[in-house]
């Protein structure tokens, strides 16, 4: 399949349908190729200016798609459109039904200890059979990263969902996506806790209209509303400015390896950061 990419934001975004997705993700199964999947919403685009960490690991990604919708009306306003929006929770969902009918085995990383155990109950549900081959919490400790990838590579996993927060997600795939010998591999953010039933998914209309953010607000208003402000209001000034002068693309640091990772960098990074 041909490879079309719009350069958007300094990165350079995927301009394909959830349909590609898949197949892309099936060969690579065939084949035993790895293939790294991010995506990338309005908050995203506002951390990725300010964190080295998450811009080069997004950048290590072998598709960078479109997970929010104002991702998607920016790329049509700055006249560099993507196709449409392809969130990354249904990614998860059309991969699990994936799995489940090619006799494929996933792993799981990330949300709290109990909520884990709730989605692998709704996940035994909803695609019985389906093989979980290792599942782990996200509350771990940065030092203890290392054994988990281990552990994942020995668990003969086809897939990897991480269900945690950026950018944890992002450096972990940057860090260790490599050497783990899964070939698909899906950082889901919060799809853990909508699917174990934590969170409720906007419906379909919200999603349409992108206000998906405005629904999770109405459930969390008081730990939310600060945070929404500051990223739709820095979201529509980047867009504005790339209007007037896109960014030029990014390029990784001359003397960064994200695959090996700084280690004292990246063990700062994860304690920094708290899942939602």
């Amino acid at each position: 399949m041909h490879r079309q990419r719009q350069l958007l934001f300094g990165m350079y975004m995927d301009a394909v349908c959830m349909d590609d997705v898949i197949e892309r993700c099936r060969t690579a199964l065939a084949t035993r190729r790895r293939i790294l999947l991010g995506v990338l919403n309005a908050a995203k685009v506002v951390e990725l200016h300010r964190n080295t960490l998450l811009r080069e690991s997004l950048m290590e990604c072998d598709l960078l798609l479109a997970d929010g919708q104002s991702i998607v009306w920016a790329s049509k306003l700055l006249g560099r459109p993507l196709p449409e929006r392809v969130a990354g929770i249904d990614i998860f969902t059309r991969l699990l039904f994936l799995a489940h009918r090619d006799d494929r085995s996933i792993a799981l990383l990330g949300a709290k200890p109990e909520v884990l155990e709730e989605m692998r109950r709704v996940i035994a549900r909803r695609f019985p059979g389906l093989r979980i081959a290792y599942s782990h919490h996200g509350y771990y400790e940065a030092a203890e990263a290392g054994q988990i990838a281990a552990d994942i590579r020995d668990s003969g996993a086809d897939m990897l969902f991480l269900g945690m927060t950026s950018p944890k997600k992002e450096i972990f795939l940057g860090s260790y996506g490599a050497s783990l010998n899964v070939p698909v591999l899906h950082g889901v953010g919060g799809s853990f806790d909508i699917m174990a039933g934590l969170t409720k998914r906007a419906p379909i209309a919200w999603q349409k209209a992108g206000l998906e953010w405005a629904y999770r607000l109405l459930q969390e208003p008081r730990r939310l509303w600060w945070r929404y402000l500051k990223t739709n209001t820095s979201f529509i000034q980047l867009t504005a400015r790339e209007m007037l002068h896109p960014a030029r693309a990014f390029r990784t640091g001359a003397n960064q390896n994200i695959a090996s990772g700084n280690a004292r960098i990246l063990d700062a990074q994860l304690r920094s950061v708290a899942d939602d």
